[in-house]
């Protein structure tokens, strides 16, 4: 799973990057196999004015063989946007994918049956 980070009037050094990326990773690691690409896009709302829930986080999961899925979260600060997208993201994905596993997390019977 490749992960891209862009970052729109917010302080985007390669630090920062870094731990996004790492969060993101962690919060869609179970997903990796499924999921090709993701992209975040972290913006704040009205620039320097401030104000609440002006951070957000856009995130795009693009799921083998699948168009992309993408959620968006807004928040008083940039890691609480980060938090409610990957938990949008991840509800998104587990509904996306449901019908390719089991309740259990395995491959599907129906997927078997196909091929």
């Amino acid at each position: 799973m490749r992960i891209q980070i862009n970052t729109h009037d917010t302080a985007g050094d390669d630090e920062f990057t870094g731990r996004v990326e790492a969060a993101i990773a962690a919060g869609l690691d179970r997903f990796a196999s499924q999921v090709t690409r993701v992209e975040v896009h972290l913006a704040d709302v009205n620039a320097k004015k401030g104000g609440p829930a002006d951070k957000r986080c856009m995130i795009e999961a693009r799921p083998t063989g699948m168009p992309p899925v993408a959620v968006t979260h807004q928040a008083e600060t940039i890691p609480l946007a980060i938090d409610g997208a990957l938990e949008k993201a991840r509800k998104l994905l587990d509904k996306t994918l449901a019908p390719r596993t089991d309740h259990k997390g395995r491959p599907s019977v129906k997927d078997n049956e196909l091929s």
